[in-house]
């Protein structure tokens, strides 16, 4: 079951929310199961839903596009809405809708760079219209108490990183966004895929830190390649945050060890992740979700680890044929964590 979840007037006057740490909208994978995961794996990371089309939210079934597990919305886990779109108005009607979701923040996707959505004129392409966007943040904004903000590129094509990107912010900072997740790559719009923008076009961290370090009023949260847990703590005091995507998703655990040094916070344990995901699990198929909708996104948490083929293999192969809740997590966790005990011995 899937709960609204109407905010009080204190929700609505809450503070920014904390952007040190979060994980990256994904599709196909930044599903609510997946969320519920990665809140175990980090309690304090900022979470994304996959994109949205304004559309979608408009004319779709609201309740399974945006809502949220009982358990997340009691916990308060903080997520943030990415929409997408460039209709001022379609975007601000879905905001409206969406304000009763309890979203921490409202994302508009400009960073995107597939065929599908550059035909439906959002995503990427947009950074050649920074007017647009503007408007199209100045109409969200006047929807919500939430903060809006951006996420893109460092700039598509052609365009200049230097001049193009300054252009671009200052645009959007003149519509009232004080925030923005910056994809340190550009991105191509002919010639590459999806997947090749996510790799081909190089990393430039610098023109995201002097982009930090010249918009004091600008909250730069750094994404793209962050994989590594030295290399990405050695460039947090650079910038307001961090945000990591399928080094998040592949080996989650890395979460866990940004989180601790970065909040504060012990790590938890995988088998603790793991039980309570089976309890979840049990929550869940109870209603009819298939365990596979929850187990493909644990693939990783052994990663690394004595005992992680045997989750995968497990974990991968048996979830569509098991009918009895979470009890796959919990007999395959227990057996990693055997395995692992008798190699310590």
């Amino acid at each position: 079951m899937l709960y609204n979840h109407a905010m009080t007037d204190t929700e609505r006057h809450m503070t920014q929310p904390d952007r040190r740490l979060s994980v990256a909208p994904m599709m196909d994978w930044t599903d609510r199961h997946c969320r519920h995961f990665h809140h175990l794996v980090a309690p304090d990371a900022l979470l994304f839903t996959e994109m949205v089309t304004a559309d979608a939210v408009i004319h779709g079934d609201r309740d399974r596009l945006l809502g949220q597990p009982p358990e997340d919305v009691e916990a308060a886990v903080p997520v943030a809405l990415q929409l997408g779109g460039s209709d001022p108005a379609r975007l601000a009607e879905a905001v409206r809708i969406a304000n009763e979701y309890g979203y921490v923040e409202i994302n508009l996707n400009v960073g995107c760079p597939s065929d599908r959505v550059q035909s439906g004129r959002f995503g990427a392409c947009l950074m050649a219209e920074p007017a647009l966007v503007a408007e199209c943040m100045a109409a969200m904004a006047a929807a919500t108490d939430r903060p809006v903000t951006v996420k893109c590129r460092i700039g598509i094509d052609d365009m200049d990183e230097e001049e193009g990107l300054d252009r671009f912010i200052d645009a959007i900072e003149g519509a009232g966004v004080s925030t923005v997740y910056l994809h340190a790559r550009k991105a191509w719009l002919q010639g590459l895929s999806p997947k090749e923008n996510r790799d081909i076009p190089p990393l430039n961290y610098d023109r995201a830190a002097r982009l930090a370090t010249m918009r004091p009023a600008m909250q730069v949260i750094l994404n793209g390649g962050l994989d590594d847990i030295d290399a990405t703590l050695g460039l947090v005091p650079g910038f307001a945050g961090v945000m990591l995507g399928r080094a998040a998703y592949r080996t989650p655990m890395i979460l866990a060890a940004l989180a601790s040094p970065i909040f504060g916070r012990a790590q938890p344990t995988r088998l603790d992740i793991a039980s309570a995901m089976a309890d979840y699990a049990d929550r869940r198929t109870a209603e009819g979700v298939p365990l596979h909708a929850i187990t493909r996104h644990m693939l990783g948490l052994y990663h690394g680890q004595r005992g992680a083929r045997l989750w995968r293999r497990h974990l991968g192969e048996e979830a569509r044929d098991r009918s009895d809740g979470g009890a796959l997590i919990r007999e395959v966790a227990e057996a990693c964590e055997a395995m692992a005990s008798r190699m310590a011995a």
